[in-house]
């Protein structure tokens, strides 16, 4: 019986929890359905209590809101393809990097390796905030300050997916390996047709939390990304202003509707991914 009971409690906290979390993400969506307010009824109801009102199932329903952002606002689908080539971009650039970084720190051996390593570790753990400056300014030495590049060589060459691909590398069974080159396999074939098959788990996760990051990035576009119409889709939808809120409901459901579709399709890999790179530093 208490074993039943601490389960119910933990249900209920888990509960509540995720209602707290699902709560926004559910009145976000059902809202974009809403007809839009004419500027005064908006103006009318915010300056009766400062703020807009919400309800958890608007009145009616319209798909108003999803033409305009889709149809009558071009603004909108050019960011989102904005957004899909920097994230897709890095991304893949990130997939190469990493693997081969991986590889060579499990597999190589030479001098400095486990410093060399400790360095990208170090990198890792530095802040956005702080890598900014050394990112623009080395953006601006080689003359792509103002183009997607700033942007997609940082997130390319950062450490993480070295540090991700080599923690699962390191639990491989490298028997198949020396097996493989008693046979007379050189290290391309080792790469390509053993240890790439045995990490796309972690190579799934990557590129996940790849897509997660990149599609919502804001201070990097911020910075480097001066034209408007260049900028990625996150940075339009942190303009939007109350005056269009059942517009800014329908532009966010749709911006998440490729990381939620990329979740739900890939959560196994994701769990395998992040599993591995835990049972690797054990």
């Amino acid at each position: 019986m208490k074993s039943k009971r601490k389960k119910w409690r933990l249900f209920l906290v888990v509960l509540c929890f995720s209602l707290v979390w699902i709560g926004p993400l559910a009145v976000t969506v059902t809202n974009s359905f809403a007809p839009s307010l004419t500027g005064e009824a908006q103006e009318t109801q915010a300056e009766e209590d400062g703020f807009l009102r919400l309800s958890f199932l608007p009145e009616k329903f319209s798909l108003e809101q999803y033409a305009a952002i889709l149809i009558q606002t071009p603004v909108y689908l050019n960011m989102f393809w904005n957004s899909a080539l920097i994230t897709v971009a890095v991304a893949a650039g990130s997939v190469v990097v990493a693997t081969l970084g991986a590889y060579g720190f499990t597999m190589l051996r030479f001098r400095g390796k486990e410093l060399l390593f400790l360095v990208c570790i170090v990198g890792m753990l530095l802040p956005l905030q702080v890598t900014l400056m050394p990112n623009y300014l080395v953006a601006g030495f080689l003359g792509i300050e103002d183009s997607y590049l700033a942007i997609i060589l940082p997130g390319i060459f950062h450490p993480f997916g070295v540090f991700l691909l080599r923690q699962q590398m390191k639990l491989l069974p490298w028997e198949c390996v020396e097996a493989a080159k008693m046979d007379g396999a050189g290290q391309p074939q080792v790469f390509f047709y053993i240890v790439l098959p045995m990490v796309k788990s972690g190579i799934a996760a990557l590129v996940m939390l790849l897509v997660i990051e990149y599609w919502n990035l804001i201070d990097q576009a911020l910075i480097f990304i001066k034209e408007t119409q260049k900028q990625p889709l996150s940075v339009f939808l942190a303009r939007i202003s109350m005056e269009a809120s059942a517009f800014s409901f329908a532009a966010a459901t749709f911006y998440i509707v490729p990381v939620l579709a990329l979740l739900c399709y890939g959560h196994e890999y994701l769990k395998a991914g992040i599993g591995l790179m835990n049972a690797g530093e054990k």
